[in-house]
């Protein structure tokens, strides 16, 4: 090993925090040369995931991760899943240091009873659906006229809207057929939100609430018992702009004369109701109970005691994301994080790990917008600049400098790695699918048929 090649720096997990964290590595003075890896075929993890179809403003956010890509200083390599195809120890034989910008895909737990109910449901798997990601079935127990969603933040109002709206309404955006098709057969009639505190309290973003109420044939309804202001509610509205948006909005919709809801569909919304128990007979969902709650002065409640039976045929919980653990590496399972100190992986002492560093939701759990894990990446950038900048070049710990051995070690474990030339193809195909029919592109949906199209292969049937 050459003391004077290039430091050479592995990101795992092509999603925004990865691809933000490769960028600004790329423009710090170091002499790096970096490899991004993903585990699916395609990067841009929760954008292309984890974003409903019918936000295209928000999925314009890949046309900005397209560029960093595409300009050839960052090497995409997928389809190679961490802990399967190669682990910790494997890449310390190829890199000085390794990055981890995972995210967080599993839905944070909800203990209460019934939970577990057939027809209840977390958010994740639902938004993971409706995204055509290949790791889940390409089918949806989609049943039931009245349907639960328990959450207060956008992920919840992404359910809600895509089960409310109607199918038709959303086959100008990137909706893959299977599951146009499984909306278009839906019953569904009622969507209730529950939020838990009030409606200062709630983590909506103004324009994607604004959105609800444009939402063709479904009509939007609030409980004017549902509203409370306390003084703690006053000072939010007063301090911040987003949330005197939100409130206006809500309020406004209060003042809808009843007459005027007409729509063959409904989206409800509550406030200060906390779910305590999903109903069910012969072991499936036939309702939520909720216990009203009052708001404390500090942004938190208290039941009340008093609660409430729904009559729904199934419950989504968006109550947030949760991490998971990676091999080799440690993980606080309390918070669903990579243990780490600014983004330095620390082990059970609080020593840091050499060498190995953390970004995005992974870092610092589910919270916060995409644009938020720029802050984040550059954070940890700083550190990994820090310390690789300190560490003698006879101390670099990768045997093997040369970008094409981890390649070759790919090979030889048979694993099918996609590059971003390849990617480019399976770009090209899904534009070219929607293209037709006035559409952005329709997405592929099964590994099989991505990868075959990724690598040049004939396509096989879906």
């Amino acid at each position: 090993m050459s003391s004077n090649r290039p430091l050479r720096v592995a990101v795992v997990g092509a999603g925004p925090a990865g691809i933000y964290a490769s960028d600004i590595l790329s423009k710090t003075d170091l002499d790096v040369t970096i490899d991004l890896f993903e585990r699916l075929p395609a990067p841009f993890g929760l954008v292309r995931y984890g974003v409903a179809p019918d936000h295209p403003r928000i999925k314009q956010i890949i046309t900005a991760l397209h560029r960093v890509l595409d300009r050839g200083d960052v090497r995409l390599i997928a389809n190679v899943d961490y802990g399967v195809d190669l682990k910790l120890d494997d890449m310390r034989q190829f890199y000085d240091a390794v990055i981890f910008s995972t995210g967080s895909i599993k839905d944070a737990d909800l203990e209460i009873p019934g939970i577990d109910l057939e027809g209840s449901h977390g958010a994740a798997d639902f938004v993971s659906w409706y995204d055509g990601h290949p790791d889940v079935p390409r089918t949806w127990p989609l049943q039931g006229k009245e349907v639960a969603v328990l959450g207060a933040g956008n992920v919840a109002l992404d359910v809600a809207r895509i089960l409310a709206k109607h199918a038709d309404d959303l086959l100008p955006t990137e909706i893959p057929q299977n599951v146009y098709d499984v909306l278009k057969d839906s019953e569904v009639t009622d969507v209730h939100v529950f939020a838990r505190r009030g409606p200062a309290q709630v983590k909506f973003s103004p324009l994607e609430l604004r959105e609800l109420g444009h939402v063709p044939d479904v009509d939007v309804i609030v409980y004017p018992e549902d509203f409370d202001f306390d003084e703690g509610s006053m000072a939010a509205i007063g301090s911040s702009n987003q949330t005197k948006q939100v409130v206006k909005t809500l309020t406004d919709w209060t003042l809808k004369d009843p007459a005027d809801f007409k729509a063959s569909r409904r989206l409800h919304l509550h406030f200060l109701h906390a779910p305590v128990e999903v109903l069910g007979e012969d072991g499936k969902v036939v309702g939520l109970r909720t216990e009203r709650t009052r708001l404390n002065g500090d942004a938190t409640v208290s039941g009340t005691g008093e609660t409430h039976d729904w009559p729904v045929q199934a419950v989504y919980r968006a109550v947030g994301y949760f991490g998971s653990p990676l091999p080799e590496i440690p993980f606080d399972d309390l918070k669903g994080v990579i243990s780490n100190r600014e983004g330095r992986v620390i082990d059970i002492d609080g020593d840091q790990v050499p060498g190995v560093y953390a970004t995005g939701w992974i870092k610092r759990g589910p919270v916060g917008l995409i644009g938020h894990t720029k802050s984040d990446a550059s954070e940890t950038i700083r550190h990994l600049v820090e310390d690789l900048a300190e560490a003698p070049a006879e101390g670099r710990t990768a045997p093997h400098g040369s970008p094409d051995a981890i390649l070759d070690f790919l090979t030889e474990r048979g694993v099918d790695h996609v590059e971003w030339s390849g990617f480019q193809l399976l770009d090209a195909h899904e534009i070219s699918l929607g293209e037709p029919h006035g559409r952005q592109r329709v997405k592929v949906v099964p590994r099989e048929e991505m990868l075959a199209i990724a690598k040049g292969r004939a396509a096989v049937d879906a």
